[in-house]
């Protein structure tokens, strides 16, 4: 099969013909009829996160985005058949450990990040296998297509959990988001769904933009003002509630916080770069006088997917409003490299493998 294969950091992938997947007892085969081309492929493509233990190393797969159809079932799985329409969660789980039988399996005390480490090669490729099978595939709804539905292996599901589950997000309440990348126009989307006012951040008019298309009640342009945590206390009423971090640097984290009011609660979703390696200086002083909460938030348990097909059925959420373009595996280091200067808005999909 056709694969997009990690050789060199920053390096263009090679497309190769490399050996299709084998089912284990517990997992599954995915013909791939559609994979997100995330930020977070940007940073496996740089050679990010070696700090975390999950540095992409030669020969990768990457890609952790993906919808298709389950195409093979090993002797064990339940829980899925053949030709069901199905995506697949980033955050690999073991359904086992007691994270998983918990409910918590994007915590999972085993994880691997799909397309990131060896065990899990990713979704740049005609098929993937899913371990684990009857924990980790999520059925889709009938009538979505797979392009639609490709930014809920990450980004969307991502904002979701970190919006509805992790903060207390009410009706009223203001969201700031900073960083209007596909997970920032998601969070937009999901809290404007939610209920809340938002005030959606970046440096990049576009997507902005593309914001105020996805509901967000104003703007801040950051590269225009003198104080971003400063603009958006003007324009929530004196502070936000909740503010998130979609982009992880260091600056949208701090602005994050400092955006906020007594109480306030910031989310962390964004991981950080080589700059930061992980550790971002905090106004911890601030942070206790106010009793700001500092929440981390990542992936989704798939036990909770049906919160947002229930949304999608109702028109509340449109997942497919995220996604920017359509694009063949052959194209995936171009728009690997315009992540470089933020060039992409919304969620680039690949839809043609072959």
């Amino acid at each position: 099969m056709r694969a997009a294969v990690l050789k060199e950091y920053g390096e263009p992938l090679e497309i190769e013909e490399v050996d299709e997947p084998q089912v284990t007892p517990d997992g599954a085969i995915v013909e791939l009829e559609a994979c997100g081309i995330c930020r977070s492929d940007w940073h496996g493509w740089q050679g990010d996160w070696d700090w975390l233990g999950i540095q992409p190393q030669e020969g990768q797969i990457l890609g952790h985005e993906p919808a298709g159809h389950v195409i093979a079932t090993g002797e064990n799985v339940t829980e899925v058949s053949e030709g069901d329409h199905v995506a697949v969660p980033f955050n690999i789980g073991d359904g086992t450990c007691i994270q998983c039988r918990t409910g918590h399996g994007n915590t999972c005390e085993n994880v691997m990040p799909l397309g990131f480490v060896e065990q899990v090669q990713g979704a740049f490729a005609e098929e993937v296998h899913v371990p684990a099978a009857n924990h980790n595939l999520v059925k889709l709804p009938d009538g979505v297509s797979s392009t639609d539905m490709a930014g809920l292996g990450c980004r969307f599901m991502t904002a979701f959990h970190g919006l509805a589950h992790r903060a207390d997000v009410g009706a009223g309440d203001w969201v700031a988001v900073h960083g209007c990348g596909g997970v920032g126009l998601s969070a937009v989307h999901i809290a404007d769904a939610l209920g809340a006012n938002v005030v959606a951040v970046d440096l990049m008019d576009d997507k902005l933009d593309k914001a105020r298309d996805l509901g967000a009640d104003e703007v801040v342009n950051a590269g225009e003002v003198d104080d971003v945590p400063e603009s958006v206390k003007d324009l929530s009423a004196g502070s936000a509630d909740v503010s998130v971090d979609a982009l992880g640097i260091a600056t949208t984290c701090q602005n994050s916080v400092l955006s906020l009011g007594t109480r306030g609660q910031h989310v962390q979703i964004g991981l950080t770069t080589s700059d930061e390696q992980g550790m971002v200086q905090l106004p911890t002083d601030a942070m206790v006088m106010q009793e700001i909460e500092f929440i981390g938030s990542l992936g989704m348990p798939p036990t909770q997917y049906d919160e947002i097909f229930r949304m999608v059925q109702t028109g509340k959420l449109n997942p497919s409003a995220v996604v920017s373009e359509t694009v063949a595996l052959d194209d995936v280091s171009d728009r690997l490299a315009s992540m470089t200067d933020f060039e992409t808005v919304g969620i680039p999909v690949i839809d043609q493998f072959a």
